[in-house]
């Protein structure tokens, strides 16, 4: 629809006593608006001060003709709200810069504003400013490089700054006034001068801020002045702002915000005269709120969110599948028109007001001037916005008070219980504090309902004992259970069905994040997207870049084994997605040894360092239990040296940055260990070195490898390495494993091979799927045998290679089936029975329903079928019978 600029100006000068004392004392801009000329005008109001001398004054005079200009602009629909609270915001910032600039070079000529820092926040930091908006800066100073006269102490000079700042802005003259200023926002406001010493604020942050600071900070940003110290300054503060772990303690501090907010609030609770729009339930507040408690709690680990803007904010928050897209819609839809009406309510006079007038002429007055046809229908509107918002703010904090929970248990369990709790309340670390008892007491009702209602109630009780005294601090926790519904349930059924997640969880408590994050049902991306998350370290240290590498993949592992318990996924895909997981951390850990190796012994022109993933990693499908299976090699000329300042030759440089990588994926950092890395399956095992040349690694696969290695290699997968050298050294696995082979020595060796490991390595207990007698030992042994007799179907993914062997009809279909129904199996029982003995009772019912079986007694049935299955085939090609139990 076209601008009605006519229309505009007609409601301006009925409505707005404001506009209409602007429209004649600026009519050379009314004269431009009028004749559409709206960027025009806009651009004439930016100087429109220029050739007054007092810089004051000519802010006045901009501040005026662009409130003229935006005003009509905005009623005639030519300007869009984000386009008028940006260029509001802009102001500000020319307005606050010029302001430091001119008090400073009042007292010191000449000088610039080096160590005076004019940091944004509010509406002014998220370029959201009111049409009628003081600002709310916070101003710093660096006592070593502020300007100042000789004689001058730099505190003195600073609060003298300051006071003469708000005074130029907000001093009102014949040409009106600036901007209003409040600096309340500064640390410590009520003791603190003006102007706070940059130490001074970040000791501040770091020790004694308030949570609603944190809450300010989200949108806060450097806009005058000494804007590269603004942004050292930011930075300095970011972990106060933005914590590592989901702050789920964000709820309850907008919670006690909020009401405190909504008792000090006087007015109509529901749209009519007097309802503040910002204020009252379900306006600006509430919507601003709303979206700042999620990016409290999940900013930290998703940079993505850390938006200054309300609507930026909430479509981040939906794009990360946070939120839901239609509360981000109806939300941001409702913050715009909140805020247009904000901005009709201020046009009229000039006043920074966000609540309609009390009669009933006045708001019809608002309302014709927004275009409407009378208040009654301004009213409606609200009431349905409001309506909408508030019922979404309500769900976000819940009631106020705690719904009492209706406890039903058997009398026995729950003296247990209680005897537990004394128990624990006079030995346990987590429970020593009266704040973290309370906060148990608090949740403790949902507690003994939860265990009461395991499957095994007794267990339930001793592994929630167990995780309960690992912890160092409990108190969030606690308040976590009680602020979460369902959360507890969760968490005990990974306590009491997997040993491993449960003993991770008790190790590292900030996993239960996982459980928040809406992201943490999928499956993990490609291996691209992970490695680029994973090395998305805040800083440059290595070792800051090793702790992000481990937090990462542990969310990764700890999310998916909740998947397997939770049924979610097939437990073949949670295989697929540990293996990604575990390449991405291969990728990010390799890339920052090497930059951090290189810093001392540069690079060998030429050559480069490539990693072989074999096992499980090379065939793409891990379990929770799977080490990393891997050979270092190099290309590149033998005896060449590093151009660094710590030159290396190359078979020398390539095996240190092989242990330099190795460490990088397995030693345990603050945020723990990653993975246990095998590298036996090299040229001459333990005593060979760790890392091989191409050349070397060819000539030892063609003569004295042995027939193991080779079907090792049958696995092998380049995983790290230029694309040139991983098709160099695919080259060099496909024509080992071509190479024509004696049969007879062949077979002889593989079931040497296989006596060899059942008399070494016997079962471990009768759900062994692995070592037991047609299990998948014995499919993989057949499958290697069958790929290096015929030298085809050289996969090293087994299930295409079976497929492979299938088109050949050494193998039937079915056998690919087989094969997958012991791998699912393997992949689930690594979480439910890690020692291939029986699974606890609680976990069989959840290990049948995720290997995709009805019963526990039809999934043991399937695995004896699949195992005859590979047996039958175990005997048509070595002519050996296998006993099946």
């Amino acid at each position: 629809m076209a601008p009605d600029w006519q229309s505009a100006i007609d409601r301006a000068r009925d409505c707005s006593p404001f506009l209409r004392r602007a429209l004649e004392r600026r009519a050379e801009l009314g004269e431009l608006l009028l004749q559409g000329k709206g960027d025009g005008a806009l651009a004439a109001a930016k100087v429109s001060g220029a050739e007054l001398s007092d810089p004051g004054e000519a802010l006045r005079r901009e501040r005026l003709s662009l409130a003229l200009v935006l005003g009509i602009g905005d009623l005639a629909g030519a300007f869009p709200l984000s386009h008028v609270m940006q260029e509001l915001s802009d102001f500000a910032d020319r307005a606050l810069d010029t302001a430091m600039r001119a008090v400073v070079a009042k007292r010191v000529p000449d000088a610039d504003n080096s160590g005076f820092i004019g940091l944004a926040l509010g509406k002014q930091g998220a370029g959201e400013l009111n049409y009628s908006s003081d600002i709310d800066p916070i101003l710093l100073f660096d006592p070593a490089r502020l300007a100042k006269r000789e004689r001058d102490e730099a505190g003195e000079a600073a609060q003298r700054y300051a006071r003469q700042l708000v005074e130029m802005l907000s001093q009102p003259t014949g040409e009106g006034y600036v901007l209003r200023v409040d600096l309340r926002l500064r640390p410590a406001s009520e003791v603190s001068p003006l102007a706070v010493p940059v130490n001074g604020a970040i000791s501040h942050y770091e020790s004694s801020a308030l949570a609603w600071e944190r809450a300010a900070f989200i949108r806060a940003r450097p806009a005058a002045g000494d804007i590269a110290a603004g942004e050292e300054f930011l930075e300095a503060i970011r972990p106060f702002v933005w914590r590592k772990s989901l702050d789920f303690t964000a709820i309850e501090s907008i919670r006690r915000l909020t009401a405190r907010i909504r008792s000090a609030y006087k007015g109509p609770t529901e749209p009519g005269p007097g309802f503040d729009v910002k204020k009252g339930r379900g306006g600006i507040r509430e919507i601003e709120f709303y979206a700042q408690t999620h990016q409290l709690i999940y900013g930290g680990r998703n940079p993505a969110l850390r938006c200054h803007g309300t609507r930026d904010a909430l479509d981040a928050l939906a794009e990360a599948e946070i939120i839901a897209s239609e509360d981000a819609r109806v939300l941001g839809e409702s913050y715009d028109r909140l805020r247009v009406i904000e901005h009709r309510l201020q046009m009229v006079n000039d006043r920074q007001t966000h609540a309609l007038p009390t009669s009933e002429e006045a708001i019809d007055n608002v309302a014709k001037l927004d275009g409407l046809s009378d208040g009654a229908s301004l009213i409606a509107e609200l009431r349905e916005m409001t309506d909408a918002v508030g019922a979404r703010y309500d769900d976000l904090l819940g009631d106020d008070d705690p719904r009492p929970v209706a406890v039903s248990v058997p009398d026995d369990f729950r003296d247990h219980f209680d005897t537990r709790v004394k128990h624990w309340k006079g030995t346990i670390r987590a429970l020593r504090s009266n704040e973290a008892r309370k906060a148990f007491d608090a949740m403790s009702d949902e507690l003994v309902q939860a265990l009461a209602d395991a499957p095994d109630p007794d267990r339930a009780l001793a592994r929630w004992e167990t995780f309960l005294s690992r912890l160092p601090t409990a108190i969030n926790l606690f308040r976590l259970f009680e602020e979460r519904p369902g959360l507890l349930e969760r968490v005990l059924r990974i306590l009491i069905l997997a040993k491993p997640l449960a003993d991770e969880l008790a190790r590292r408590p900030e996993l239960l994040d996982v459980l928040f994050d809406a992201s943490g049902g999928a499956l993990p991306g490609d291996v691209t997207s992970l490695a680029q998350r994973m090395a998305r370290a805040e800083e440059d240290d290595y070792e800051v870049r090793l702790d992000r590498l481990r937090q990462i993949v542990g969310e990764e592992r700890f999310a998916l084994g909740a998947q397997m318990i939770e049924c979610r996924h097939d437990p073949l895909d949670i295989a697929e997605g540990l293996c990604r997981v575990a390449e991405a951390a291969i990728q990010t850990g390799a890339d920052a040894a090497i930059e951090e190796f290189r810093e001392t012994h540069g690079e060998i022109e030429g050559a480069e360092l490539v990693i072989l993933g074999l096992g499980r990693l090379g065939g793409g499908a891990l379990t929770h239990a799977s080490d990393l299976d891997i050979v270092f090699l190099f290309n590149g000329d033998i005896g060449q040296e590093s151009d660094g300042r710590r030159p290396l030759s190359s078979t020398l440089y390539f095996n240190r940055l092989a242990t330099r990588v190795s460490a990088a994926l397995s030693v345990p950092t603050a945020e723990g260990a990653l993975y246990e890395i095998d590298t036996r399956l090299r040229p001459q095992g333990k005593q060979g070195p760790l890392a091989v040349s191409f050349e070397a690694f060819a000539k030892y696969q063609r003569e004295s490898a042995w027939t193991w290695e080779h079907m090792a290699l049958a696995r092998a997968r380049p995983l790290f390495g230029s694309e040139r050298a991983r098709d160099d050294l695919r080259t060099i696995i496909t024509d080992t494993l071509s190479q024509d082979r004696d049969k007879t020595k062949l077979r002889a060796d593989v079931l040497a091979m296989r006596a060899d490991v059942l008399a070494n390595k016997p079962p471990q207990g009768p759900l062994d799927v692995k070592l037991l007698r047609g299990g998948l030992v014995d499919s993989e042994f057949l499958i290697h045998y069958l790929q290096l007799r015929e030298g085809i179907a050289l996969k090293p993914a087994l299930e295409k290679a079976i497929g492979g062997l299938v088109k050949a009809d050494l193998l039937p279909h079915e056998h690919v089936d087989n094969h997958l129904m012991l791998t699912r199996f393997l992949v689930a029982e690594r979480l439910f029975a890690p020692d291939g003995s029986e699974p606890p009772a609680a976990a069989r019912p959840v290990l049948a329903k995720a290997c995709g079986h009805d019963s526990y007694s039809d999934l043991l049935q399937a695995l004896r079928d699949a195992r005859q299955g590979i047996a039958e085939q175990w005997q048509r090609h070595f002519d050996e019978k296998l006993e099946i139990d």
